[in-house]
C-alpha cells in the first residue's frame, strides 16, 4: 500500500526544472503528483511517477541528486471536510503529517492526497479502519 515518491535537490537556477522535466518526458516517464520547496539557493522536487525506479535511475545519472521515500496515497471525497477524514484519525493517535501534497484525479468527485507520515506503520491500517481508501503504489503510478 506504500507508495514510492522521488525527491530531487534542485539548484535554484533557470531552466533546472525545465531541463529535469524533459529528461523525465523524453525517457517516457509521466509525473503523476509533484511539489515543490524552495529556498533562495535550491528546492526540493517531490515527485510520484509512473516508474519510480526508471526515474530514480535516469536522473541520478544525468547529475541530479534523488532519494526514494515511501509516502501513503489515500483517495477522499473532494468536498468540505474531505481532508479532515483523514487528518482527524492521525492526530488522535499522535501522528505526525510531515507534508502532505494534493491532486484532483480524473473523477472530479474524488481527490488524491500524498501523505509523508512519521510513523506509517501505525497510519496504515489506523487509515483503512477508519474507511479511508488508500490506494496501492500500482493505482498512483496509473493515475
Amino acid at each position: 500500500m506504500r507508495t514510492k515518491q522521488i525527491s530531487v535537490f534542485l539548484e535554484n537556477k533557470r531552466g533546472r526544472l525545465a531541463e529535469l522535466t524533459r529528461l523525465l518526458a523524453d525517457n517516457g516517464i509521466n509525473i503523476r503528483a509533484l511539489c515543490i520547496a524552495e529556498t533562495v539557493d535550491y528546492g526540493v522536487l517531490r515527485l510520484v511517477v509512473n516508474d519510480p525506479d526508471r526515474a530514480q535511475r535516469v536522473l541520478a545519472d544525468a547529475g541530479f541528486t534523488v532519494t526514494e521515500t515511501d509516502v501513503l496515497a489515500v483517495e477522499l471525497v473532494d468536498r468540505p471536510g474531505g481532508l479532515a477524514r483523514v487528518i482527524e484519525p492521525l492526530s488522535r493517535a499522535g501522528i505526525n503529517v510531515e507534508y502532505l501534497y494534493a491532486f484532483v484525479g480524473r473523477a472530479a468527485e474524488k481527490a488524491t492526497v500524498v501523505l509523508r507520515l512519521e510513523d506509517m506503520d501505525r497510519a496504515l491500517p489506523l487509515l483503512q479502519q477508519e474507511g479511508v481508501r488508500v490506494l496501492t503504489a500500482e493505482e498512483v503510478y496509473s493515475l
